[in-house]
């Protein structure tokens, strides 16, 4: 396979995650996917910032987040955001110290 269909065939399928986070399964958590697979959309949003950053592209966070969300970071949240119980908490707390 060459460089160019293999990036595109990456671009399609990272196209297709953000479409099921983001259309087909906007009530999964952020907390619970940083819970269980260590990553979230606020990653993904950073990880898209960085790229582009790397290419010489100008991009703050809030414009990677739309990006990602599809819409205003803030929207998306009080859209589809629940609070996080306390055992939730202490997971994500746990978990973020296995990242640093």
């Amino acid at each position: 396979m060459d460089d160019k269909t293999r990036t595109e065939l990456e671009a399609a399928a990272f196209r297709r995650l953000i479409q099921h986070l983001m259309q087909d399964r906007p009530e999964v958590q952020n907390i619970d996917m940083m819970n269980l697979a260590g990553f979230c959309r606020n990653c993904l949003s950073r990880w898209y910032q960085e790229a582009a950053e790397a290419q010489g592209i100008a991009m703050d966070k809030a414009a990677a987040r739309e990006i990602i969300y599809g819409m205003p970071y803030e929207d998306w949240r009080a859209q589809n955001q629940t609070e996080a119980d306390s055992a939730k908490q202490a997971a994500f707390a746990k978990a973020i110290k296995a990242h640093e």
